[in-house]
């Protein structure tokens, strides 16, 4: 083989393997950017430890409404002395014949230990449960953790009302829409408007959901507050980009029970 051929042979063998190269480095690139955009939609603010809050919803048959309530007052320090009642609201608008309640808890074994505890408690299941059962049509659950812009904040008093609102995202998770709707959670909570309680993402139960506990001295403050957000340019420039990510929402407004730590 000639010299020439030779080095244009060389020369050819370099070329191809600088090609080969540089195709690897661009997929490498490729798959890393994809990676990173994967990364980008499908998560968002972790959740940094192991508390969780159970929301509990019951479904209670009409005539039965009076007697349920009377049972819980009376024998709720049975249940309350296994883990910790956030707070029990019968729900006034937005569901009839309904409570709701919130239980938190630090883990998913706590969790377990709790109901292994309960279903042996002699007293809890003859005193409460053979006798609140029968009085209820459904119940309901669902598991949420705060996120982590938000953390539980007492009422400046008792007495007052509170209301649930329940934000159903789109798809993709806070990564996609968490930055929108803090926006329009937080102007909301702005001085002279509500009183933000706490912002709960769900584990379990409908997924992409976000609800936004508040508390109101009264149902006709809460009307008056949502007739001035109407006319803040700040709120409703927020609202607008929030709903740009919103599937559903829907809320309930609740009223307390006497023996609700959240009064």
């Amino acid at each position: 083989m000639s010299v020439s051929i030779q080095r244009s042979f060389k020369m050819f063998t370099f070329r191809n393997a600088l090609r080969k190269s540089s195709k690897l480095v661009a997929t490498i690139h490729s798959n890393t950017a994809f990676g990173q955009q994967q990364a980008c939609i499908s998560t968002g603010p972790q959740q940094q430890h192991g508390t969780f809050y159970e929301f509990r919803t019951y479904c209670i048959r009409p005539e039965k409404n009076a007697a349920f309530l009377k049972l819980t007052n009376e024998k709720i320090n049975l249940r309350t002395a296994h883990s910790e009642l956030l707070g029990y609201w019968t729900v006034e608008y937005g569901g009839l014949n309904q409570v709701f309640h919130i239980w938190k808890y630090d883990s998913y074994s706590q969790r377990a230990g709790v109901r292994a505890a309960l279903s042996q408690d002699p007293t809890w299941i003859e005193d409460y449960i053979s006798k609140a059962m029968p009085m209820l049509t459904s119940q309901d659950n669902e598991v949420t953790y705060l996120v982590p812009w938000s953390q539980v904040q007492m009422p400046p008093k008792e007495g007052g009302v509170y209301e649930l609102t329940s934000f159903q995202m789109h798809p993709g998770g806070p990564a996609v829409w968490g930055h929108a709707l803090q926006a329009a959670v937080s102007v909301h909570a702005n001085p002279g408007y509500a009183h933000l309680v706490g912002v709960f993402n769900s584990e379990f139960g409908p997924l992409n959901t976000v609800h936004v506990l508040w508390w109101f001295e009264s149902a006709d403050e809460r009307a008056a507050i949502r007739h001035k957000a109407h006319n803040d340019a700040r709120v409703v420039a927020a609202v607008r980009e929030s709903v740009t990510y919103l599937e559903t929402q829907r809320n309930k407004l609740l009223f307390p029970c006497s023996f609700s730590p959240l009064k």
